[in-house]
């Protein structure tokens, strides 16, 4: 439900992306794989879904039905593999990746560098507000290893602004 939620979110404010997910729940088994899949296009586009996400979210959902009905091991992958197979769908990239690795699988070593919120939170906590560079970010969330995701979650806590509203999960 974690990366559907991130593809319906996208490029939305807080306010439209939260109207937009409120209706997609409603639609039944919306957040399975399998019920992604099954969903007409009709009625997607009736709760007001661009068909460029109902495009990302079909593609989406083919990662996690895997040949013969096999489940994909994500717990047996690395984070970087797993990364590497989020980033390839279409209408997802690294954030999206980073946000299933710390908020899905919990991996306690993830720092989602290009996350605007946390570049803001690092700024502010530690840099005066002065803008942060992506080597910035990665210097000082190298001091909160092996804990880098949780380092994260304390920047975004202090600042009010958990990823599309990943807050109330």
């Amino acid at each position: 439900a974690l990366l559907v939620r991130s593809v319906v979110w996208q490029q939305l404010s807080a306010t439209s992306g939260q109207q937009l997910w409120k209706r997609y729940q409603a639609l039944p088994n919306s957040c399975t794989p399998q019920g992604v899949l099954a969903l007409a296009d009709d009625a997607l586009k009736a709760i007001r879904m661009p068909q460029r996400k109902i495009g990302y979210l079909k593609d989406l959902a083919q990662l996690f039905v895997a040949p013969q009905g096999a489940v994909v091991p994500w717990a047996d992958l690395d984070d970087e593999a797993i990364a590497e197979k989020i980033a390839a769908v279409r209408g997802l990239g690294r954030w999206n990746a980073e946000m299933f690795l710390i908020f899905h699988l919990q991996r306690p070593n993830v720092v989602p560098i290009d996350d605007a919120a946390l570049q803001s939170g690092i700024s502010a906590n530690y840099f005066s507000g002065d803008p942060v560079s992506r080597s910035d970010v990665r210097e000082v969330a190298q001091a909160w290893q092996p804990w880098s995701s949780v380092g994260a979650w304390l920047i975004w806590q202090t600042c009010k602004a958990m990823p599309m509203g990943l807050d109330t999960v």
